[in-house]
């Protein structure tokens, strides 16, 4: 073979080399699934969750009028949904791994959808609680298991902007849902909060079959039911108590008894989990600097979120005397410019990489959180408009580092578990969140004297939580220059 002939076979090898490594059609329409299309339809199902959590609060005084309750009663409304999801919650991965996270998914949004319509028709208080404790716990199931299958079903590279697009509507429903509700409680009848989900739910079921890969079942290791008692006992102690700080319905000594209880629950639980292989919460992934990171340290910012809410519509609607329909549209400007920042976060984090974006992104925040303690019944409510937009543009920023440095080093195995450890842990700190900001409150209350609630009472609060977010970079700071590298396709 003469060398004209080697080089033109050379050269048809390369040829056939490099359009095997070009992007064919299916491979590109698989990863815009993976990218886009997956995650909206199970970041969807989330947004509904966080909905009806979000909504339901404008409707309690509505509700009570209904059912002929004491409006301080409805809360239980709350408490119950509250009190299920973390029973069930630790139970989830367990359950996703059993019998198959995608079935599971779509299971768990029947159940809501039909413990929507139970809500929707009940014609008494014990009927609205019953069917508050199966939303409860379908959204124990939907939450986690949800996130499970987007986990097993995209490759780490993609894993940015597929936690980018799925975190959306979880910002989105609580700056959306004071909108709704109002709404809703404003022009039509209560019991819509609750039949909304059904359309919801239908399109969402039709949607994940047609779209979501399958997730098979995994090998899973025997039930841990005296593990199941421990956590679920501890982790329903613990929600009451915050949420019975936040609302001031309970006696003090029964609120120090559930952290009491919570505490020699938890406590049994971590002897119980040390060195248990078939633990029902896998405490391990705290091993992996990463996981440990972005549960604990961004904890400090979900507390923060979890405040939020709560902390706008008392300072515009009770503060500022707006109507709960302008405090909801003023609100909603945050989940606007978080919509904004998806799309850039995966380019921001190649860039730069994820330790500098979470140190000087996390400062912005917090100046962000600070900068509402400044607001009075005079500023401008286009000034107040582009604080609380900006706000949400670096807070979607910082969400999605965290979500997609959670499980940056966990492997396919642990998965289940990650995802299990970390609902849990979100949904403790928005219970913390909201128990801190109406704690900060009644102080600023007695502080000042004031026998009713006055914007300069709430003011002192978004300085809090501004603190407790710059407080998240004891665990920031000792992470390498690197980390995260791989996942966001960083060189």
């Amino acid at each position: 073979m003469n060398r004209a002939e080697t080089v033109a076979e050379e050269l048809i090898e390369a040829s056939v080399l490099d359009a095997e490594a070009l992007p064919t059609p299916q491979s590109v329409k698989d990863s815009h699934l993976r990218s886009w299309i997956v995650p909206a339809i199970i970041g969807s199902a989330l947004l509904m969750q966080l909905l009806e959590a979000t909504v339901i609060a404008n409707a309690l005084p509505a509700m009570a009028k209904a059912l002929r309750q004491d409006p301080l009663r409805m809360n239980a409304a709350i408490t119950y949904f509250l009190l299920a999801s973390a029973v069930f919650l630790p139970a989830s991965g367990w359950v996703a791994d059993k019998f198959g996270a995608r079935r599971v998914f779509m299971a768990s949004m029947v159940l809501f959808a039909i413990s929507s319509a139970a809500c929707g028709f009940a014609q008494n208080m014990p009927q609205l609680l019953v069917g508050r404790v199966f939303q409860g716990l379908s959204c124990a199931l939907m939450s986690p298991v949800g996130r499970l299958v987007l986990l097993r079903t995209t490759p780490k590279s993609e894993l940015i902007g597929a936690m980018s697009v799925l975190t959306m509507p979880a910002l989105l429903g609580p700056m959306l849902g004071p909108v709704l509700g109002g709404a809703i409680v404003t022009f039509f009848n209560w019991r819509w909060i609750f039949f909304i989900n059904l359309p919801i739910a239908l399109a969402g079921v039709l949607l994940i079959r047609a779209f979501v890969p399958e997730v098979k079942p995994q090998p899973v290791s025997p039930l841990d039911w005296w593990g199941i008692v421990l956590s679920g006992a501890g982790l329903a102690a613990l929600i009451f108590a915050f949420e019975s700080v936040s609302h001031s319905m309970v006696s003090v000594p029964i609120i120090a008894g559930l952290f009491v209880f919570a505490a020699v629950s938890l406590g049994l639980y971590l002897g119980h989990a040390k060195g248990n292989p078939h633990a029902i919460m896998d405490l391990s992934v705290f091993r992996e600097q990463t996981f440990t990171v972005a549960t604990i340290g961004g904890s400090l910012l979900r507390t923060a979120m979890g405040a939020l809410p709560f902390l706008l519509a008392m300072l515009l609607q009770v503060g500022f005397g707006l109507s709960a329909f302008a405090a909801g549209l003023m609100t909603f400007m945050g989940g606007a410019g978080s919509l904004v920042m998806k799309s850039t976060a995966p380019w921001i984090l190649r860039r730069v990489g994820f330790r500098p974006v979470l140190l000087a992104n996390g400062v912005i925040v917090a100046a962000t959180f600070m900068a509402a303690a400044l607001f009075t019944a005079r500023t401008p409510h286009g000034l107040i408009l582009v604080v609380l937009a900006t706000a949400g543009f670096f807070r979607s920023l910082q969400f999605s580092s965290l979500n997609a440095l959670t499980y940056a080093d966990i492997d396919p195995p642990r998965m289940s578990a990650a995802s299990t450890v970390s609902s849990v842990g979100q949904q403790l700190s928005q219970s913390v969140g909201i128990a801190i900001a109406a704690g900060v409150l009644q102080a600023a209350m007695k502080v000042n004297g004031d026998s009713r609630l006055l914007a300069r009472d709430v003011s002192p609060a978004f300085i809090v939580i501004g603190v407790l977010i710059l407080i998240s970079f004891i665990w920031y700071l000792p992470l390498p220059r690197s980390v995260g590298d791989e996942m966001s396709g960083r060189t």
